[in-house]
């Protein structure tokens, strides 16, 4: 997984690319330093560039969904596609994060 962050008034927007695994681990934990550096209101996760996500990378997402509400941060689940909505769908993260296309 490879990411960009972007920050623009209270909002910081991260693109995340390629496959999120178990492996991605440490340079999750790193962008999540990152965001919360920033300290931004609304967090949006990009996911339009993941091709693949496993148990590991939706555990991630929750402990990025946990960070952001520790500093009151609305974090938004962009973009996602294929393999990767249909796991969304299937943990329901819908009832979790707000989800936009």
């Amino acid at each position: 997984m490879n990411y960009t962050t972007e920050k623009s008034g209270d909002t910081i927007k991260v693109e995340l690319n390629g496959r999120f695994t178990f492996g991605d681990h440490s340079s999750f934990r790193k962008l999540i330093e990152e965001i919360r550096s920033q300290e931004a209101e609304t967090q949006i996760l990009d996911l339009s560039g993941v091709e693949f996500i496993d148990s590991a990378g939706l555990g991630m997402l929750l402990l990025a969904r946990d960070e952001g509400e520790k500093s009151r941060a609305t974090v938004i689940l962009k973009g996602a596609q294929g393999q990767v909505k249909r796991m969304l769908e299937v943990a329901r993260f819908d009832t979790l994060f707000k989800l936009e296309d």
